[in-house]
């Protein structure tokens, strides 16, 4: 199977997927990227601007997984622009528009012919969502096939530490970057993107899917 793995980051949704299938992931940060090649050195890494790829290879995979940059559409952002705190800290949040690559790449995969299994992620925005999306955790989720409910244990990430917030998301934390703690609080849960893969596949899919990461 052929999988797209856009804006990859250190590869948290990927980290459960196993090695069995063909993987092209795609990220515009050099030192980020290196980062996921380290802990998946069978992926194809592409550095270069996801959203473009996007738009010219959408064709060629059979699942696409794609998670847009979040920051202009967060509840967080927002209410730091709507405070009447004074902190000099403050003053960097200044109001932006919501980036619409979101949006862009959400009518290109649900309006164009193709084959592929596609779901795009995202924070929980602080407007109405444009597109009806579904809600996952902290993270809303657009797709062409139905993801099943999942349970998870709730994420306090802002009150914990680099360690215990990679142990929440099943991931490592066994690199160096100075923005490590951002990585690992940015990084969908594993066992998320695990179940999102599964959902994709019909029963048939699944079992063989399922038979291949347990190997």
């Amino acid at each position: 199977m052929k999988i797209l793995n856009l804006y990859a980051g250190i590869g948290g949704n990927r980290w459960l997927w196993g090695n069995e299938h063909e993987i092209t992931a795609v990220e515009n940060e050099p030192e980020i990227a290196k980062i996921y090649q380290d802990f998946f050195p069978k992926d194809k890494v592409i550095v270069g601007d996801a959203h473009q790829y996007l738009l010219d290879h959408f064709k060629e995979f059979d699942f696409i997984w794609s998670s847009p940059p979040c920051p202009t559409h967060s509840i967080m952002r927002w209410k730091f622009v709507n405070s009447s705190m004074t902190k000099k800290s403050m003053k960097n949040f200044q109001p932006k528009y919501p980036d619409m690559k979101l949006y862009q790449e959400i009518i290109l995969l649900s309006k164009h012919k193709h084959n592929a299994k596609w779901v795009i992620e995202n924070v929980k925005p602080y407007y109405d969502p444009l597109i009806p999306a579904q809600k996952i955790g902290r993270h809303m989720f657009w797709s062409n096939f139905n993801i099943e409910e999942i349970e998870l244990p709730a994420e306090r990430i802002n009150q914990s530490r680099v360690k215990e917030i990679a142990e929440i998301k099943g991931i490592s934390c066994d690199f160096k970057n100075k923005f490590k703690l951002k990585l690992i609080r940015n990084a969908v849960n594993a066992k998320v993107g695990l179940h999102i893969l599964k959902c994709s596949f019909s029963d048939k899919q699944a079992t063989l899917f399922n038979k291949e990461v347990n190997k």
